[in-house]
């Protein structure tokens, strides 16, 4: 046999070549299928409800972490739970976020423009449930009156001549002095004389 010849005279013509196509055709295989199972787990992943929520406890006491309000709504809603929403959020803002109202739900038990506070619970009552008892806004005593010791300065500027710059004093000096233990202390607060105290008083307490 001359040289150049098959080195091997017991294989085929193209043995060779088949199998290093058939190699080749069972990496290829491999390799597909597992990307299949790696983009499978992925999309399993993404689409996983997730069960549980992890809570844990904030330094802050008057809100979440980065001023969030964690809020529990409860009663005739879609998806009950825990949810956490931006500050000034509003009672219709949590309804949303619970997925809206139920079909047996009291529509016109719950003020759906009353803002929130963090930590809160709420309940939408059912059809022939009585309403629940709607809890003072952060910053408001049960009565009404405007806690000065408590009061944000969205809540503050609702008292009449109050705007923007003396609300800010206010806080100010609450910050600077420990708080208000009288409703006379205002009359420390730059800009709040007599007649401003006067029509504050009946609307304020500490």
């Amino acid at each position: 046999m001359t040289a150049g010849a098959r080195d091997d005279p017991e294989q085929p013509p193209g043995a060779d070549a088949r199998r290093r196509f058939g190699t080749g055709a069972v990496v290829v295989i491999v390799l597909a299928a597992l990307a299949i199972t790696v983009a499978v787990g992925i999309v399993r992943g993404a689409m996983t409800p997730v069960d549980e929520i992890e809570v844990h406890p904030s330094p802050v006491a008057t809100a979440g972490p980065a001023g969030r309000l964690y809020l529990h709504v409860s009663g005739a809603v879609r998806e009950p739970g825990l949810y956490v929403l931006p500050p000034g959020a509003r009672v219709v803002d949590a309804i949303a976020a619970a997925g809206g109202f139920a079909d047996d739900a009291a529509r016109d038990g719950v003020n759906l423009a009353r803002t929130v506070g963090d930590g809160e619970q709420l309940a939408v009552p059912r059809q022939g449930e009585a309403a629940p008892a709607t809890p003072a806004a952060p910053g408001e005593s049960p009565d009404g009156r405007v806690d000065l010791n408590k009061a944000d300065a969205t809540l503050l500027e609702t008292l009449p001549r109050i705007g923007p710059a003396l609300a800010e004093r206010i806080i100010a000096w609450r910050d600077d002095n420990g708080g208000f233990t009288s409703v006379e202390d205002l009359l420390a607060v730059p800009g709040i004389g007599d007649t401003v105290l006067e029509s504050l008083r009946d609307l304020v307490t500490v």
